[in-house]
């Protein structure tokens, strides 16, 4: 999780945002090639300044070709989004799959934090689009199916470890205690760094007690 463009979520098959699903290896390292110039431009100037000409020539392709795959800078920004998700998903994964006592799950989870909190505070990319998720709805609606997803990987480590309590509580809760992990990242940062790591260390509490209390 360490780099958000890396592994299995850089050369995984794009879904929903892509006009054309690229089923051939010629297109699929087009189509990551596009994306990978979106992200240098991001990186660089921030989404709200990105163009499309400038993805197809970074891209070494013409705007035609790129409008073949992404009907808009929406759908590429969505698509990014798409990648970062399923990392986070896969390292949520494999931190939770074994833990097995109440201890162990905090341990996990506050590492789990703290990984994602430098990933917002690093990565000018994954900072941008997680800044603009309140002005997309289709962000919006991402970041709750991924909030409902990584909820249930939570809530099944949960309920591993606290086997007596009642399972559609940990649900909710766990459902809960993501979705507002995505919303302290964003406060956190923007406002000055000191602030947001208390702000990110008293999420973490809070989640902590949760996953305590009996």
């Amino acid at each position: 999780m360490k780099n958000m463009t890396s592994g299995a979520a850089k050369n995984s098959e794009i879904r929903t945002a892509v006009r054309r699903i690229p089923t051939q290896r010629r297109s699929r390292e087009r189509v990551a090639r596009i994306l990978d110039c979106a992200t240098e431009i991001i990186a660089e100037k921030g989404s709200d300044a990105m163009r499309m000409s400038e993805v197809a020539q970074r891209a070494g392709i013409s705007i035609g070709s790129l409008y073949q795959y992404f009907p808009d800078k929406s759908a590429i920004i969505r698509t990014l989004a798409e990648r970062y998700g399923a990392e986070g998903r896969a390292c949520i994964e494999a931190e939770l799959a074994h833990v097995t006592t109440v201890d162990e799950l905090c341990e996990a989870f506050s590492r789990l934090v703290d990984t994602y909190y430098q990933i917002f505070v690093a990565e000018p990319v994954v900072r941008d689009i997680h800044s603009g998720v309140q002005a997309d709805k289709g962000l919006r609606d991402m970041e709750l199916a991924d909030s409902r997803a990584n909820g249930a990987v939570l809530a099944d480590a949960w309920r591993r470890v606290r086997p007596a309590s009642d399972p559609r509580a940990i649900s909710t809760a766990a459902f809960l205690i993501m979705h507002l992990g995505e919303a302290t990242m964003r406060l956190a940062i923007s406002v000055e760094r000191g602030e947001g790591d208390a702000l990110v260390a008293a999420y973490k509490r809070m989640a902590l007690a949760e996953f305590r209390r009996k």
